[in-house]
């Protein structure tokens, strides 16, 4: 479901499924981080960490396929773009075998609207990876 509703594909599809989809307001993701990943490769030899990066872009992926999901975005070709990210802070390393909870909040948007803002954590086992406020904008297909 998830490919029908955003345009990335591995390697750069960040989520493995989105759970509790509440309306328009939340929705919770599922990132289960592997070693073979690509980026694990150069980040870092004999010590991989999960860029913070990839965790924000996990984030803004579940946000979404949220919207997406609430507005019948199947088969649609939705694109989505950062505009921007805000008060982003990591707080723990994220790591092969880690499983990422990926919580993300709309604080505004409506059916319709094209700029979206949300807030959202990342959390391993209960333990805040990393927090973030991102804005971006739907380019839904007319």
């Amino acid at each position: 479901m998830i490919q029908r509703l955003i345009p990335h594909r591995y390697p750069f599809l960040l989520i493995d499924k989105v759970v509790d989809i509440d309306g328009f307001q939340s929705a919770t993701g599922i990132k289960n981080v592997t070693m073979n990943e690509p980026h694990f490769q150069g980040h870092f030899p004999g010590k991989p960490i999960m860029p913070g990066v990839t965790i924000v872009e996990a984030m803004a992926q579940t946000a979404a396929v949220m919207v997406g999901t609430e507005l019948g975005m199947e088969d649609q070709n939705m694109l989505v773009y950062f505009m921007a990210i805000d008060k982003c802070k990591f707080r723990r390393m994220v790591v092969p075998g880690d499983q990422l909870a990926l919580k993300l909040r709309t604080t505004r948007g409506k059916p319709g609207g094209k700029v979206w803002k949300f807030s959202g954590t990342a959390e391993v086992d209960g333990d805040m990876a990393c927090e973030a406020e991102f804005t971006a904008m739907m380019d839904l297909p007319s």
